[in-house]
Order: structure tokens, then C-alpha cells, then sequence
């Protein structure tokens, strides 16, 4: 599975690294991240990296295959 996570602002280069198996893309005034997501917990436990992060999720989708 694939999936985006649309995040408020733009993220700096140490933020990003936490979340190496998911591309950057910048969309003023926020951020795209997406990727490949192995399973549920692997979905929770990105979740919880934003959370822990303080980065605000404002849309997350499945992409299409």
C-alpha cells in the first residue's frame, strides 16, 4: 500500500529524516509526504512519529496501486 500525508508548513531536513521511507514533496503552505506503508502498525507507528513531532496531519489518503 501507498500512502500520502498531506502536513501543515514546510519541514526541515532533521524532521524529514525521521520518516526515511516516505518522499518529500513542498506545497506552499504545507507538505506532502508519501510512500510505501508495510502494514497497520507500520501506518500507527507514522502517526505517532507526526504526533510525537508536533506535526499536524490534515489529510492522509491510500494512493491507487
Amino acid at each position: 500500500m501507498r500512502y500520502e500525508f498531506r502536513v501543515t508548513g514546510g519541514l526541515s531536513k532533521a524532521v524529514t529524516e525521521a520518516f526515511p521511507e516516505l518522499e518529500k514533496v513542498p506545497a506552499p503552505p504545507q507538505t506532502l509526504l508519501f510512500g510505501p506503508v508495510t502494514d497497520e502498525a507500520h501506518l500507527y507507528g507514522l502517526l505517532a512519529r507526526f504526533q510525537d513531532l508536533g506535526i499536524r496531519v490534515v489529510e492522509m489518503r491510500q494512493l491507487p496501486e
